[in-house]
């Protein structure tokens, strides 16, 4: 079969260390390639997969409106001269890139990891289409858009093989947060955690660029990043993360949004490293409370289940996520769609 994968311009794929939607397209197009497939790739500049590359736009994500329209007005271009070169068109992208295609007979796949638009599915919907096929990364992120049109739960996956299972960790080993440095994502619960706990915490994450949140950050987070017992490491790659995970006792995940999938908690699980997380969002589809981890809804909660944590087996923490999360599997559910 002949796979076309989209993605928005903006981020390399794969990303050299943030871009969780640019590293999901990255490991989907080497598996539908080991499974025998020809997969071409529309992405931003320097994104490279063992298959065809086209590259467009700019790898800028503050790029203006006037270059996401020359963008738009690219990819229309590219996939009315190849629409009969595909037999199955997945796009992580914007929606709004199938308009061409959308009442041609090649498959399609519109993939999305966030919050979706009501009014775009609607506006799309209300075309001529047929052959498409939307999926969200949890039950809950298809919740959020399914208001016309065949809907499918696929879950986010990574490649467990990349990950390290450590079934055991020191008695004083430290606690991680891992994920953007926004108000959002909750890192003053872990901080506060960590401190009336006595744990060291380790945290990976860029620091935010918008103003609001940098604010946050100079004023919540900053202020504690002794490098004693709360240490930032900075923004980390695919090897730091399966380090640092592996050598933690748990991943806290203390959100204050509802999170659509929060791809960290599987990074974690891969590593055996629980996972104790707010009840917000997809939160109750990842974590199975006392097998892989704690759902919890506050920082006492969160303090208790440090309590219970070792109970955890680390190697069923790993092979509960594995069986559903890694990237063989979930590979295999987009392919059977379109069937």
């Amino acid at each position: 079969m002949k796979i076309l994968l989209i993605m928005d311009p903006g981020i390399p794929i794969p990303p050299p260390t943030y871009g969780g939607h640019e590293r999901l397209i990255y490991m989907f197009a080497e598996e539908y390639t080991r499974l025998g497939h020809q997969v071409s790739l529309l992405a931003g500049p320097n994104s490279i997969i063992s298959g065809k590359v086209y590259s467009f736009g700019l790898n800028d994500l503050k790029r203006s409106k006037w270059q996401k329209t020359k963008e738009l007005l690219f990819v229309w271009k590219f996939l009315f001269r190849n629409k009969k070169k595909f037999d199955l068109v997945h796009n992580f992208g914007r929606l709004a890139y199938l308009i061409p295609i959308l009442n041609e007979s090649v498959k399609k796949i519109m993939t999305y990891g966030r919050p979706v638009s009501k009014k775009g599915i609607k506006t799309i919907t209300a075309l001529p289409y047929k052959n498409l096929t939307f999926t969200a990364c949890s039950n809950y992120c298809v919740t959020t858009g399914n208001v016309a049109g065949l809907w499918k739960t696929v879950y986010n996956a990574i490649d467990f093989s990349k990950y390290q299972l450590r079934e055991k960790v020191a008695t004083d080993a430290p606690l991680m947060f891992l994920g953007r440095l926004d108000k959002v994502k909750g890192v003053h619960h872990a901080i506060n955690v960590a401190i009336q706990s006595g744990s060291k915490l380790l945290i990976g994450g860029n620091i935010p660029d918008t103003k609001d949140n940098l604010e946050y950050y100079e004023k919540m987070l900053k202020p504690f990043f002794d490098q004693k017992q709360i240490i930032y490491l900075g923004a980390l790659n695919d090897y730091e993360k399966n380090k640092y995970l592996g050598i933690s006792k748990a991943l806290l995940f203390p959100i204050n949004w509802d999170e659509p999938f929060g791809m960290v908690m599987i990074e974690a699980m891969a590593c055996g490293t629980p996972v104790i997380a707010y009840n917000r969002g997809s939160v109750k589809e990842i974590v199975s409370d006392a097998e892989n981890g704690f759902i919890i809804n506050n920082e006492d909660e969160m303090l208790n289940s440090l309590r219970s944590i070792e109970k955890i087996s680390r190697k069923k923490c790993r092979l509960i996520a594995e069986q559903r999360f890694d990237v063989t599997n979930i590979a295999q559910q987009y392919l059977s769609l379109i069937k």
